[in-house]
């Protein structure tokens, strides 16, 4: 039973990459530690990043197939936010686990208001990088790598708008290149928690599996209803602010207890 509870809540996460490209990573830790009864928020953060890091590169290859990626703006990003993830990784997992969850809280709240807001899909489709937009991209990819290294997320609600900040392409040209950074980002927080001990690899492997069949399906409902995109963003923002008030709320009473 615990197993496909497990593959159900892998399959919530999917479901929202499928459905609106993201999201997914945002909701993999409460649902672990709530649902699946994860103890450790470490442990919860460990184990959900290799999970999103799989995830992102699977959706990483549909988008590069269709040419929406810009290897070397992602690259450049990509690069130094890993430093930055592996300076996060370890400030994380020396935080106290429930101070940390109850500032995740209030990512996952950041996280939500930013869906709700109007996002331009304007940019340079040709865009190339030069000395000017890498040094942008390293600068903004450091950053958001220490943010997502310390919160154990994939961080692709950052990546994306720093990845259009730094040089200027259109919005899914930056969806599909910043998926080759959640994913990098995931794994390099998976790998310097499970250096600690701190992934349940079978667990890892159910989230997984549900995330395979809700991608699947979110993907399809998503073809379904693509006039109705920001509808389903704004659904799932709503979703997103809905939890991180229960996660400042269970958060806040173990501080006190």
């Amino acid at each position: 039973m615990d197993a496909v509870i497990t593959v159900i809540c892998g399959s919530i996460v999917g479901l929202s990459l499928g459905l609106i490209g993201g999201g997914g990573s945002i909701l993999a830790v409460p649902l672990l530690m709530y649902v699946v009864g994860v103890a450790d928020p470490h442990v919860a953060i460990g184990t959900s990043a290799f999970a999103v890091g799989v995830s992102a590169l699977a959706n990483l290859m549909g988008h590069w197939r269709r040419g929406n990626v810009k290897w070397p703006c992602a690259a450049a990003f990509a690069v130094a936010g890993v430093m930055g993830t592996v300076a996060g990784a370890e400030l994380g997992k020396n935080f106290d686990g429930q101070k940390l969850l109850f500032l995740f809280a209030f990512v996952m709240i950041a996280v939500g208001l930013a869906m709700l807001r109007p996002r331009s899909s304007a940019g340079d489709p040709s865009v190339h990088i030069n000395p000017v937009i890498a040094a942008r991209l390293l600068s903004v990819g450091l950053v958001t790598g220490l943010i997502s290294g310390f919160f154990g997320i994939g961080g692709g609600f950052l990546i994306v708008p720093g990845i259009m900040l730094g040089s200027g392409m259109p919005i899914l040209n930056a969806i599909g290149s910043s998926l080759f950074s959640v994913s990098a980002f995931g794994f390099t927080t998976a790998a310097s928690y499970a250096l600690s001990g701190l992934v349940e690899w079978s667990i890892a492997l159910q989230l997984i599996a549900g995330g395979i069949i809700g991608g699947v399906l979110g993907s399809r409902i998503s073809s379904r209803l693509a006039g109705r995109r920001r509808v389903l963003e704004r659904a799932f923002a709503v979703i997103v602010l809905g939890v991180a008030g229960d996660v400042a709320i269970r958060a806040g009473i173990e501080l006190r207890v």
